[in-house]
């Protein structure tokens, strides 16, 4: 009888281990102090240190570089790309990507080329833009979620489609003389200071961190980066979730496509040509996990940021662009690899 009773004691204790809350090694230590080591493991602050120093070293270096007009003006070269990175780090989170966004840009813009020449209004051109990459987006959600495609695959091939028809209506031609409202909305700015991209930015990165980290939506997009077919099992609508991401990445490059348009103030076939390789070098800098499931978009925007104020330092430095393609490159190779390498040193 006493055996009984010291196994059912012992099973309780196991049960009681078992189910006791663990520590976390992000939580505050016993004497009630937050260590400064717990703060580093977030790659945010990885990223806000970076950017401090990227800051502080260009300030060091170039002499022009503390100016809050050059500043304000440096904005206009990542706003776009910005603006797609914002919903192309939901659909990484969601282990799917979109590789066609440059090329909906053009032909966003190539549409709205046309309807400009056929006097459509001002207000009607942004209409034209955004349909057009609303139109692009559901075309690829529809073979990804109702074919079973890989999102790569699609995505690559509509890369081309999107970009062949925008060559083949223009050819090497261009669309030129915008109305004056697309350009204000390109190049201009609120209150003389603060760029009109720069806005629709801030904006945009306050709702899309809403609906990622404050709402229901948001957590069922990370349910599905982590298991889809356990979020399919427990009732959420897999398919409807990518569906509606694939068309709300393409709406954000017609919107881009609008501003790109108004900034440079023509259309040619070859706009935002390699656009996406930046664009994904963002989203994964930011901390958005490859494989799905795991990502901010806080860190999303220190990443936008950061890359900003090198291309601007760069610029302001007579550095060829194509060196800034060489860092992309380095920076996409290094953000991908560095973490599998950690997690393969520590399991040694």
């Amino acid at each position: 009888m006493s055996s009984i009773t010291d196994t059912a004691s012992a099973k309780a204790a196991t049960n009681t281990a078992t189910t006791a809350p663990r520590t976390s090694r992000y939580q505050i230590s016993e004497r009630g102090s937050f260590r400064a080591a717990d703060l580093l493991r977030h790659w945010e602050t990885l990223l806000g240190l970076l950017l401090i120093a990227v800051f502080c070293i260009n300030c060091l270096l170039l002499p022009h570089f503390f100016d809050l007009t050059n500043l304000a003006d440096s904005t206009f070269n990542f706003s776009e790309k910005a603006l797609i990175a914002l919903p192309m780090a939901l659909l990484i989170i969601c282990r799917e990507i979109d590789i066609s966004v440059s090329a909906i840009i053009a032909l966003s813009s190539v549409t709205m080329g046309l309807a400009n020449h056929y006097g459509v209004p001002a207000y009607g051109l942004f209409f034209v833009g955004i349909a057009t990459g609303v139109a692009c987006g559901l075309l690829n959600g529809l073979l990804v979620t109702r074919f079973a495609l890989p999102s790569i695959v699609v995505t690559i091939g509509s890369m081309s489609l999107f970009r062949g028809l925008a060559s083949v209506v223009l050819g090497d031609q261009a669309f030129t003389n915008y109305p004056e409202l697309l350009s204000d909305w390109g190049q201009g700015y609120f209150f003389d200071v603060l760029p009109r991209p720069f806005a629709v930015l801030i904006v945009a990165a306050a709702v899309f961190a809403l609906l990622l980290h404050g709402t229901t939506w948001g957590r069922r997009i990370y349910a599905i980066g982590n298991n889809p077919v356990a979020a399919r099992f427990s009732g959420i609508a897999v398919d409807r979730y990518r569906l509606m991401l694939f068309v709300l990445t393409g709406a954000m490059a017609g919107l881009a496509a609008c501003l790109l348009t108004g900034r440079i103030g023509s259309t040619r076939p070859n706009i935002a040509l390699g656009w996406e390789l930046e664009i994904i070098t963002v989203v994964i800098l930011g901390g958005v996990s490859i494989a799905g499931g795991a990502g901010t978009m806080g860190g999303v925007l220190l990443a936008i940021l950061t890359l900003g104020m090198v291309t601007y330092g760069l610029a302001l430095a007579n550095i060829p662009g194509i060196i800034m393609t060489i860092v992309v490159g380095v920076l996409l190779l290094t953000t991908i690899a560095a973490p599998r390498l950690l997690r393969g040193k520590s399991s040694r």
